[in-house]
């Protein structure tokens, strides 16, 4: 923790409003910071705070590809706490405590800077948490069947732990997120002030746990904007995924909102004030520069190129599962920087199709996922195991060297249809990954083989069923387990959770 790390009390977070923060806001502070001069650098470096990288996973995925033209895509984690600590309890109610991080929203901003996708992860969603550091200096052990919010709260600290969420999304996606953002509910509610209020459409009057909001459309600001995007109940079925989408529409007009006032220095440096007293950011983002020159970056976004999307799910009980294969392909179009109806962002040339996509056309199987020697699926449809392989009983060992790995890897085959998965010991490092197999399971061998590119089949006289040895070709790439190979035509559990940012405020804004 740096000596400006006001104990994370700024980690309590931001999901609905850096999301703003980030596309818009984040250029804000760009120009704001420039035009007013030194002395407001150093304001706004008084303002900010971070969070050590001591808890931050040493094994991670790999950075995304890099783009023709030089460009590479950034992995954004915007968060977003209910803590009521340092008086946030007056706009929240309730009582002092470790806060959730209710909302989060993972930003991936394309290599060309031009275009940008929001995906919201519901907090009840079940992930397995990786070990995470707690404030006495020691790491807990990995814990499956977790609720996703449960991570900011590891360690019981008041200002949560933003570093455990950042590991847990890393584990969940195979994405490296490069920046950490927390915002708290006081910073939300300065920096819709700070704009003059924000428009937005309530679907029906809501007088309920303290909220009190009348239908139809209106401006927002302070602590009534804080309630549109707090309120769970008195909408639909009350759940977080109606209260998602009206985040979703809240910050698209947000973003249309500071887009359509022009970059006046009267309007970016009061928002830029107020953002930075209540972020708490990763310590590569720890300066007023250094925001700056995150921030230049995404200006040439404009809102008709950003979508938001909620993962592929459904309920599971009180929690919510992921639906896979959906939720596979998702992950893998933003490790293939390709957005979400599979078109690649990169500028078309003259010379070669970029891979997986001619001139920027749509994705095709063939070509833009990593390929093993399997046969390619049929259109419409992701790799899967055949029935007989999911029957065979498969033990995982990591020999990768990255905590975890096995763990995260068992978890992705059962995804998958395996029915029969055991986690087995660490062993020995090596650098590929190999499958083992016993008498009579030479072909599931290699339909699991070919969930991991590169991977060596051999047969092995101990084994019982398959063997799946870990290697450090598949330690961080491949942290959410298998790859996915993306279909010809982009599942319903990813359209049909879409909302373009342009889209009108009305929209769907609440889900049953």
């Amino acid at each position: 923790m740096t000596d400006k790390s006001r104990p994370a009390a700024a980690s309590r977070s931001t999901g609905r409003r850096l999301a703003r923060i980030a596309g818009a806001t984040a250029a804000v502070l760009v120009l704001a910071t420039a035009g007013a001069g030194a002395w407001f650098y150093h304001r706004l470096d008084q303002n900010i705070s971070t969070f050590s990288a001591d808890g931050v996973a040493t094994s991670r995925p790999p950075a995304g590809p890099t783009a023709s033209g030089g460009g590479r895509p950034v992995n954004v984690l915007l968060l977003g706490s209910d803590t009521r600590t340092d008086g946030n309890s007056s706009l929240g109610g309730g009582e002092e405590g470790v806060g959730h991080s209710d909302t989060a929203i993972l930003l991936h901003v394309y290599a060309d800077h031009k275009h940008a996708v929001g995906v919201s992860i519901p907090r009840d969603t079940l992930v397995t948490v990786p070990p995470c550091k707690l404030p006495n200096g020691s790491w807990t052990s990995e814990r499956t069947n977790q609720m996703f919010n449960s991570a900011f709260t590891v360690g019981l600290s008041p200002e949560g732990n933003p570093a455990c969420t950042q590991n847990t999304v890393e584990a969940l996606t195979g994405l490296r997120i490069d920046h950490t953002i927390v915002i708290d509910f006081k910073g939300f509610a300065a920096m819709t002030d700070a704009v003059h209020g924000v428009d937005v459409c309530v679907p029906n009057d809501v007088d309920s746990y303290g909220i009190h909001l009348t239908k139809g459309r209106q401006t927002l600001s302070g602590r009534q904007a804080l309630d549109y995007v707090r309120a769970r109940h008195g909408f639909g079925d009350g759940s977080d995924i109606g209260r998602m989408k009206r985040q979703q529409a809240f910050l698209s007009s947000l973003i249309k909102k500071v887009q359509g006032q022009g970059f006046d220095l009267t309007t970016l440096l009061p928002l830029a004030d107020a953002a930075t007293k209540s972020l708490t950011v990763d310590q590569e983002l720890g300066s007023a520069m250094k925001l700056a020159t995150f921030a230049q970056s995404l200006q040439g976004i404009k809102l008709a190129d950003i979508t938001f999307v909620t993962v592929p799910w459904e309920y599971a009980g009180a929690r919510v599962a992921l639906v896979h294969p959906d939720v596979d392909t998702l992950w893998e179009l933003l490790r293939q920087d390709r957005t979400l109806d599979g078109r690649s962002t990169a500028p078309a040339t003259t010379g070669t199709p970029s891979p997986g996509a001619p001139s920027g056309g749509p994705a095709s199987p063939s070509a833009s996922a990593p390929q093993s020697a399997a046969p390619s699926p049929s259109p419409g449809q992701t790799r899967a195991p055949e029935p007989d392989a999911t029957a065979v009983q498969v033990t995982v060992h990591n020999a990768s060297g990255a905590a975890g790995s096995a763990g995260r890897a068992a978890t992705a085959l059962k995804a998958h249809g395996y029915r029969d998965v055991v986690v087995g010991a660490n062993t020995k490092g090596r650098s590929t990954t190999t499958v083992g197999y016993s008498s009579g399971h030479r072909a599931a061998a290699e339909q699991l083989a070919a969930l991991y590119p590169g991977a060596t089949v051999r047969p092995d006289a101990d084994a019982d069923g398959l063997v799946l040895t870990l290697g450090q070709d598949h330690a961080s790439g491949d942290t959410s387990g298998p790859v996915t190979t993306l279909p010809s035509s982009i599942p319903t559990g990813i359209t049909g959770n879409a909302r373009p940012a342009d889209s009108d405020l009305c929209a769907d804004l609440s889900y049953g």
